[in-house]
């Protein structure tokens, strides 16, 4: 079942906080109901983004400032956007991303300390009018996300921001916070600390408000505005 416009809706939150489980859990209950469901991450996501990736998560470019690894992660997002989000919204489908432009905010803008004009034109241009319809924050203590970010890595090396002080990780909480504050229509704000299934059912409770019945048109999302 395909959509009129195409649904758009990133997941965000700190390291831990089981984006990528639910983004999958919900993949999988669209699907079942017969949508067309098209699941992605950031960075990476189109052929060009993934290449920049592991440049940006191994800390390539750490020696070379934030500034440069803003540059990289917009354009990174410009290729996901235009060869992956884009095409896919056009043709109706659901495309759930495992972070989006709210990461640049807070990772490269809040705790990265780069001026608010410069992080939201890198924005402008990365997204090119492309907006989530519907991002969901999930909210949980930077040291609980903190050590199932570690249990999971596992024996691998903590990458380029999981490695950071516990003190940056709470201010990008707040953060994300702060941007649901300022954006309640677009952000919604779950509660991580809860059993995966019950966080589940809240999602799915979110975006199934979004979802046309049978016949009627498709919600709004950024592709009609740009």
């Amino acid at each position: 079942m395909s959509l009129t416009k195409g649904l758009f809706v990133t997941f965000e939150g700190g390291e831990g906080a089981g984006k990528s489980t639910q983004m999958r859990l919900l993949a999988d209950s669209l699907s079942a109901r017969g949508y067309r469901v098209l699941t992605t991450r950031e960075p990476g996501g189109s052929v060009g983004a993934e290449a920049v990736r592991h440049v940006l998560l191994s800390g390539a470019a750490e020696p070379f400032g934030v500034r440069m690894e803003a540059i990289l992660f917009a354009a990174a997002r410009s290729d996901h956007v235009e060869e992956v989000i884009r095409p896919a919204l056009r043709k109706g489908i659901i495309v759930l991303c495992d972070r989006f432009m709210d990461s640049s905010r807070v990772y490269q803008g809040v705790t990265g300390n780069l001026e608010p004009a410069f992080v939201e034109t890198l924005e402008r241009v990365a997204v090119n009018g492309v907006v989530p319809d519907c991002t969901i924050i999930f909210d949980l203590p930077a040291a609980v996300g903190l050590e199932r970010a570690r249990r999971r890595a596992a024996n691998d090396s903590p990458d380029r921001f999981e490695k950071e002080q516990l003190e940056t990780h709470e201010k990008r909480r707040e953060a994300f916070l702060d941007i649901a504050e300022a954006d309640p229509e677009r952000c919604r704000v779950v509660d991580a600390t809860r059993p995966p299934d019950v966080i589940a059912a809240e999602v799915r409770e979110l975006i199934e408000a979004l979802l046309p019945r049978l016949g009627e048109p498709g919600p709004p999302n950024a592709e009609a505005a740009s």
